[in-house]
């Protein structure tokens, strides 16, 4: 299982992979788990908005929880938390620092569109 996961994110960095095929397990309530499989439907090269993300998980006043769930995930980039951005489309929130979610954003970016920034 760890030579898949490693091999899968050399895929990724590489822009072979744009979508992770591991099983995934992490503990967390019904709520975080919920929001850790909406994670997962944001497309390769794609942000959406912490708004967003709570209007997908159907309600709006959940924004907060949805953040911190979001930051509760412990299979960074396999389950893409670096895909949501804040509401005015600036980049907030990253366990693994604003730099790297940058870096990250611009990868995904730059291979699904060819476009070098993205911010």
């Amino acid at each position: 299982m760890a030579i898949q996961v490693v091999e899968q994110l050399i895929e990724y960095f590489h822009g072979a992979r744009r979508f992770f095929e591991l099983p995934i397990s992490q503990e967390g309530t019904t709520f975080q788990q919920k929001v850790w499989a909406e994670l997962m439907n944001i497309p390769y090269g794609k942000t959406i908005s912490y708004l967003e993300l709570s209007h997908r998980l159907g309600d709006p006043k959940v924004i907060r929880a949805a953040a911190a769930a979001n930051g509760k995930n412990n299979v960074a980039i396999i389950v893409p938390c670096h895909r949501v951005i804040g509401s005015n489309n600036q980049l907030v929130g990253y366990a693994g620092g604003l730099p790297r979610k940058k870096w990250l954003l611009q990868l995904e970016n730059k291979i699904a569109h060819g476009v070098q920034t993205l911010f």
